[in-house]
């Protein structure tokens, strides 16, 4: 599943994923689900025909990522594998950062993070400003909550960011 809320230079994007690293860090062994969000750069193509054609969309580089993962094996809601990746190069996130906060209160968390796009883009090395983009996004961060809470709870379910069939050794199943 993948949702995505547009603004005007910034894009969030929410999708459930299972993932299993085939050479995971000490403490990380085994799968894990949850829920990504990305903040990603948005760009709007010119249109391929009338003016009453589709608008191409491209969900362009990431900025900023948030892994609300869990392990599969463990307690659901421990958020024992939670982490962000405040800043990337390129299209590569920089090591997961796991925060007590971001833990114990991942939905606060993320609204707080969200509602400080400013600070993001400065914690990721991202020299320009949206200030249209920021106070769209601060408005916004209650539906986005309520899509991640939704996504969490499907995952939870057995109805999102399971296994695909025949997975191997190394997995990434999800949009994002």
């Amino acid at each position: 599943m993948l949702y995505i809320f547009g603004f005007d230079r910034i894009g969030v994007a929410v999708s459930d994923i299972y993932f299993q690293d085939p050479e995971p860090q000490k403490g990380q062994e085994g799968p894990e689900h949850g829920v990504r969000l990305e903040l990603r750069m948005l760009e709007e193509g010119e249109l391929r025909g009338t003016v009453y054609s589709a608008r191409p969309i491209n969900l362009g580089r990431p900025i900023w990522r948030v892994d609300l993962l869990e392990s599969v094996d463990g307690r659901p809601g421990s958020f024992d594998r939670t982490h962000h990746h405040p800043v990337f190069t390129g299209w590569d996130p920089g090591p997961r950062v796991f925060a007590r906060e971001l833990s114990s209160d991942p939905l606060g968390w993320l609204a707080d993070r969200l509602s400080d796009l400013d600070g993001v883009l400065k914690q990721g090395n991202v020299d320009e400003t949206y200030p249209q983009d920021a106070l769209a996004l601060r408005e916004r961060t209650p539906e986005i909550i309520a899509c991640v809470e939704r996504t969490l709870a499907a995952v939870r379910a057995g109805e999102l960011g399971t296994a695909p069939a025949g997975h191997g050794e190394s997995v990434r199943a999800s949009w994002l």
